[in-house]
């Protein structure tokens, strides 16, 4: 009896085992991607990809959403997929999303590809790293490098299939979900995650040359998003906050040179261009932009310590508004990359203000009236204690004074009785320089 209870219950710890083991096998890891293509989305697929192998996932599902980016990482991330040991499905979600330029390509390289209703994909043409066309030479290399990247991302889904990424690379054609599922492109057009499962499973994909049988049906979602680190990465790919940032660090830092001796304003201003310049190496930018900015602050610095009326400030924030116009906005270069005209001037007035307002803060604070020490005895006041006379009844009159709480030997151009208010006008040494506050 004994034993069999034993058995039954090793029987159960085991059962148990068996049944986490193959719930955690059968298990989706969802990962999303809403943005630019960037390195920051890079690490973030590496990631999941990582952590789905880890677990032994039924599949990794990246739910996208991208006006597309640039073509390193996008080649990073075809590669990434490429060697994955688990099945990728990328889902062109939700409605109203796109896989344009960049983001198509990384539909093709996933194991299965799948769009919402009302989405798009396509417009693959490549651009130069600043945005503009390419040069043609240059453009053919480039366009037929990509080409026949796509024509191995597709070689399995059929003639048909091939063409139309190919169009999509030679004449930036874009198509609906349903066009991309009707040539092959796609496998399915899902409303949501749990109906993509559905229609997915059973479905055989080819993993590291392997035909690999999706069971996804049944599997449970497990969600991964970005992490802090991540985030704050994905952020910085924000051309508006990047002009942000490059105003306030320029700024913070001439600051801190017209008024050393502080730390705060030197600190905001080193991370403030660092996380820019992090930013500005993953877009395509135009360094005509930066020098403006630059030479816009100078300007407002000027201003600030040899007025001109205005003159110095105006030119500044009219240069200002032009480096941030230039900064993203160079020919060609995709609308999500650019500052709008409203954006650039509000940024530009704003910032003026502020600089403006903090620099006159601290430059009238070093032309203050010292509070210590003999200077600041100056435009004190008090009473007389000793009355203010001459012996040859001429000035100068002398006497003390009770000022800042204690006597001083006084002089005055006039006589003045004791109790009557005094101001200091002058400090020689240890006499104090005084008239009438009736005066």
């Amino acid at each position: 009896m004994h034993r069999l209870l034993i058995g039954l219950l090793i029987t159960l710890v085991l059962l148990g085992y068996w049944n986490r083991a193959h719930a955690q096998e059968n298990e989706i890891i969802l990962l999303e991607a809403e943005g630019p293509v960037t390195p920051a989305l890079t690490g973030y697929l590496e990631r999941g990809i990582r952590t789905a192998e880890e677990e032994k996932a039924t599949a990794v599902v990246l739910v996208l959403d991208t006006p597309g980016g640039l073509v390193e990482p996008t080649q990073e991330i075809v590669q990434l997929f490429r060697a994955a040991s688990v099945p990728i499905i990328v889902y062109v979600s939700p409605r109203g999303a796109q896989a344009a330029s960049a983001g198509s390509i990384i539909a093709m390289a996933g194991h299965a590809a799948a769009m919402a209703p009302e989405t798009v994909i396509g417009a693959a043409s490549p651009v130069g790293e600043n945005g503009a066309d390419l040069e043609e030479t240059l453009f053919r290399k480039v366009t037929e490098d990509l080409k026949a990247t796509v024509r191995n991302l597709t070689a399995a889904r059929g003639e048909t299939a091939t063409t139309m990424a190919q169009e999509m690379i030679e004449d930036a054609r874009a198509v609906t979900a349903e066009e991309a599922l009707e040539a092959g492109l796609i496998d399915a057009v899902a409303d949501d995650v749990t109906d993509l499962l559905q229609q997915l499973d059973g479905m055989t994909v080819i993993v590291n040359d392997k035909p690999v049988i999706l069971e996804t049906a049944a599997a449970t979602q497990q969600d991964l998003p970005a992490n802090p680190v991540e985030q704050v990465l994905f952020a910085l790919v924000n051309p508006l906050l990047l002009g942000i940032l490059l105003t306030i660090g320029v700024q913070a830092i001439l600051i801190e040179l017209s008024s050393p001796g502080g730390w705060v304003a030197g600190l905001i201003g080193v991370l403030a261009i660092g996380l820019a310049l992090y930013g500005l190496g993953q877009l395509p930018v135009n360094w005509l932009g930066i020098g403006l900015i630059v030479v816009a602050i100078v300007l407002l610095l000027m201003e600030v310590k040899a007025p001109t009326h205005g003159a110095l400030a105006v030119t500044g924030t009219i240069l200002l508004i032009a480096g941030l116009l230039v900064l993203f906005n160079s020919p060609g270069t995709p609308e999500f990359l650019s500052i709008s005209i409203p954006a650039a001037i509000a940024i530009s007035g704003i910032t003026a203000l502020f600089f403006l307002f903090i620099v006159g803060k601290a430059l009238s604070a070093q032309r203050a009236q010292p509070l210590t020490g003999v200077d600041g005895l100056i435009g004190q006041k008090g009473p007389v204690r000793t009355k203010l006379t001459s012996s040859s009844q001429k000035a100068p009159y002398s006497g003390t004074v009770l000022v800042a709480g204690e006597l001083w030997q006084a002089q005055a151009d006039e006589e003045l009785s004791k109790d009557e208010q005094v101001i200091v006008t002058a400090v020689d040494g240890v006499t104090l320089q005084v008239t009438s506050t009736d005066n």
